[in-house]
């Protein structure tokens, strides 16, 4: 069978791009990267889901991105929150990591050129995100012809293919393709910000997005929620 490098965070859109790839018929390298971030909770998310969809390995690499800084996610700048569907969608918000899929997509260019890989898929979205500029299509496009150059493989004629197959799906279709794929939803992690007890937040912008998505597609989200918000 024909192998791929899956980035794994543990999230509903990676989660719903692994199960994509075995389901094309991909033997799974998942690849998690701990870099640091306050929702660290998700790795062990990452964890459960490896062994759920029977992946051939599963790779947590530590890569501190602290730091370097940046972001509400590796620093301490405050996680926004209970914003409104428009403001998630104007400028670049503090939750951006300066080069993580940059930086992402050369590591596990790198795995799969290690494991014999053909592909790495992304559980990047240009629909749903907030204008995080390395989940657009134009960066994983230049991002694949780079390793191409740069890699063994690619001057061999075997370059490593990037494929994003959620790139423009609305999260209520990426959630109707995770049932449809009987993806475990109830392990994945999506918050920003969890409570101590790992309880999702509700009110951050990956929260509020992951809601309005299981909503729309008129299905029960299975997480657990912080008592006191819209979600718990």
């Amino acid at each position: 069978m024909k192998k791929a490098v899956v980035l794994a965070s543990g999230g509903l859109d990676s989660t719903v791009a692994a199960a994509v790839a075995r389901r094309d018929g991909y033997r799974l390298y998942l690849l998690t990267i701990a870099y640091g971030q306050r929702h660290r909770v998700e790795i062990d998310a990452a964890r459960r889901i490896a062994g759920a969809l029977e992946a051939d390995r599963h790779l947590v690499l530590e890569l501190d991105l602290r730091p370097i800084g940046g972001s509400a996610l590796t620093g301490d700048l405050a996680v926004p929150k209970h914003r409104s569907a428009d403001e998630r969608k104007r400028g670049i918000p503090a939750t951006y990591v300066p080069g993580r899929n940059m930086i992402f997509l050369a590591v596990a260019s790198a795995y799969a050129e290690t494991v014999g890989a053909s592909t790495v898929y992304i559980g990047a979205n240009v629909i749903d995100y907030s204008g995080y500029p390395d989940c657009r299509p134009e960066f994983l496009q230049a991002f694949e012809q780079a390793a191409r150059v740069g890699t063994k493989a690619g001057t061999e004629g075997r370059g490593v293919n990037i494929h994003a197959p959620l790139l423009l799906l609305p999260k209520a279709d990426i959630i109707r393709l995770g049932q449809s794929l009987r993806v475990p939803f109830e392990m994945t992690h999506s918050c920003y910000d969890p409570t101590s007890d790992g309880a999702a937040c509700g009110d951050c912008d990956s929260c509020l997005t992951r809601l309005e998505g299981f909503r729309a597609a008129r299905v029960a989200d299975p997480v657990r929620y912080a008592a006191g918000t819209k979600a718990g």
